[in-house]
C-alpha cells in the first residue's frame, strides 16, 4: 500500500471515528441549566475537544492497523467481495514454444 493510500485511509477512518466519539458523554447547556445568551440549548457545556481528538486518534490507529494489515496481507481482496462477478478473472497468455 503506497504511503498516500495509507494516509487517505487513516484520514477517512479518523473522521468517521470522530463523528462517533463527538456525542459520547456530552453534556449540553440545556442539561446543565446554564444557557449562555445567544447560544442554543443543545450547545455543549464543556466540549473537551483535545480529549476527544486524542481518543479519536487512538481508536482510529487501532482500526487503521487492522484494516491496513488486512489489505497488505491479502487475506481479503477485491475479488472476494465481487458478489456480482463483474470482475473477470485475469487471462494468462500462453505462448507455444
Amino acid at each position: 500500500m503506497p504511503i498516500t493510500s495509507a494516509l487517505v485511509l487513516f484520514a477517512v477512518i479518523w473522521f468517521l471515528t470522530l463523528f462517533i466519539v463527538l456525542p459520547l458523554r456530552l453534556q449540553t447547556q440545556g442539561d446543565v441549566g446554564e444557557i449562555e445568551p445567544g447560544t442554543h440549548a443543545g450547545s455543549p457545556e464543556n466540549p473537551q475537544m483535545k480529549k476527544r481528538f486524542m481518543v479519536t486518534t487512538v481508536v482510529a490507529l487501532v482500526i487503521w492497523a487492522v484494516v491496513a494489515g488486512t489489505i497488505i496481507s491479502g487475506v481479503i481482496s477485491v475479488r472476494d467481495i465481487d458478489w456480482f462477478n463483474r470482475m473477470a478473472t485475469p487471462e494468462v497468455s500462453r505462448t507455444d514454444g
